[in-house]
């Protein structure tokens, strides 16, 4: 069960590459195989289970399991690739290539799902990379000269940082990175006398995988993919592909090294502060941007370095506030793209100016992009407010001087700057100013595009009322 939940998305993807099918029949084609596909993966995350399918070396094996962590990340990827699936059906109604699309989307939603269930260092290096070379295509749907060449830029960052990653992997495995255990596999007594290389392997390794979730000084893939990638694509990438980065990094540090090594260390410090600096920078380049989806990927660039400073935080507290706020930002910035999309695949131009009285005009879209902001800036009972509160309680208590106040302060400022560069969309949206009332007559949107952008504002909600009790014993 656990082989054909990876398995048969694939198959499915490339059976629609080798079947040219007429319109009705792919989109039936895309609801039964997403059916599937979902119900497979809800199956395994109840059950369980494992599967070693062949022996690298002795002690190497590409093997794949499923753990808390595992079921965890699997259902945020059914959620995500659900929702934008069946957002896509409607978004590339009228598209020249829409079957192109679902093809690589089926393959690279069986390798993140490959991703989450894998059992080791050397499982989860082989289905990081399928994971990027099967979204890749996703970037440059289009096959505009912008959308190659931003899909070249994705490309070389998350294989570049993947190189980094494996050096990690390589170095690890031989002191006993098998398969993962909470609080690391390493033996002590080997590691002993070769403190200085592991950490520095470590901290590459968190380097390289925090490429693939915007960390700088590999963030700049995002907002040049994110602005030519089509709607159901961007919301993707942001709300989910990246935080394949993000759980490479928990499998590598909670699971392999182990925090105990990591804590108090140089890398433990150096992490923090990439990780506030990403946070700060993304925000400032997203309240300076006026290209709509522009901002939302530098916004993703700040958000998903909370993630990272909670898990910097090298304890369970900052753990719990790293796991609430992947599960509220993979729905609230889904949420965010899809709206987005909409505005694009109606008004044709994505700058924020532009957007005046796009709430008039199809009131149902830009009051689900409010409810996404509100969650983004951290405004309670929205899921933003429990990850940021979790996570700066944490820093208080458990963050090393100054940082225990500096990463809080930093919190804080990064909130103000997403309340600036996303509430004026809404203020203009619903209040415009300039604009005579009689040219604003209100839109039809299908059902297919707006249904699953409430369902993933409703996700933002989920995330703040429950929270603590949707990630477990974490």
């Amino acid at each position: 069960m656990l082989l054909l939940t990876i398995l048969f998305p694939i198959a499915a993807g490339i059976l629609m590459a080798k079947v040219p099918m007429p319109k009705q029949r792919y989109r039936l084609f895309v609801w039964i195989a997403l059916a599937i596909t979902d119900g497979l993966g809800l199956t395994v995350a109840l059950k369980g289970g494992s599967i070693s399918l062949f022996s690298l070396t002795d002690t190497v094996s590409l093997a794949f399991s499923v753990d808390a962590m595992g079921k965890f990340f699997m259902i945020l990827t059914m959620v995500l690739y659900t929702a934008a699936g069946i957002y896509a059906l409607g978004y590339l109604e009228h598209d020249e290539r829409p079957q192109q699309f679902f093809v690589f989307w089926f393959v690279s939603f069986g390798a993140i799902l490959a991703t989450c269930m894998a059992e080791n260092l050397v499982s989860l290096y082989l289905c990081f990379e399928m994971a990027t070379l099967t979204s890749m295509p996703l970037v440059l749907h289009d096959r505009t000269k912008e959308s190659v060449a931003a899909a070249q830029k994705y490309l070389f960052y998350s294989i570049g940082g993947a190189l980094l990653g494996l050096f990690a992997v390589i170095v690890l495995v031989p002191y006993g990175g098998k398969a993962f255990v909470f609080g690391g596999t390493l033996d002590t007594s080997a590691v002993a006398g070769h403190e200085g290389l592991v950490l520095a392997a470590v901290f590459l390794g968190i380097v390289g995988f925090g490429a693939k979730a915007g960390m700088y000084p590999l963030h700049g893939w995002l907002p040049t993919a994110h602005p030519v990638a089509p709607a159901p694509a961007s919301a993707l990438l942001s709300g989910l592909i990246a935080k394949a980065g993000i759980l490479a990094v928990i499998r590598l540090v909670y699971f392999s090294a182990g925090p105990d090594l990591l804590r108090g260390s140089w890398v433990q410090v150096a992490w923090m502060c990439l990780a506030m600096a990403t946070v700060f920078m993304g925000s400032m380049m997203a309240w300076r941007e006026k290209i709509l989806k522009k901002r939302l990927a530098y916004s993703t660039v700040s958000q998903l370095s909370y993630i990272m400073l909670a898990l910097s935080l090298l304890c369970e507290g900052g753990l719990q506030g790293a796991l609430l706020h992947a599960m509220q930002h993979a729905c609230a910035k889904g949420a965010l793209f899809l709206c987005a999309g909409v505005f694009l695949h109606m008004f044709g131009s994505g700058e924020v100016e532009k957007l005046k009285g796009v709430g008039k005009r199809v009131p149902l879209v830009l009051w689900g992009f409010t409810l996404a902001s509100l969650s983004l800036v951290g405004i309670p009972p929205f899921g933003g407010f429990a990850s940021k509160w979790q996570i700066a309680v944490t820093a208080l208590d458990s963050a090393p001087a100054p940082f225990s106040y500096l990463a809080p302060a930093i919190l804080l400022l990064s909130a103000l700057l997403t309340a600036g560069y996303l509430l004026p969309v809404v203020v203009e949206g619903f209040f415009p100013t300039g604009i005579p009332g009689e040219e604003l007559k209100r839109e039809k949107i299908s059902p297919l595009m707006t249904v699953p952008m409430l369902i993933l504002c409703c996700g933002t909600l989920v995330a703040g009322l429950f929270g603590y009790t949707l990630i477990g014993g974490w």
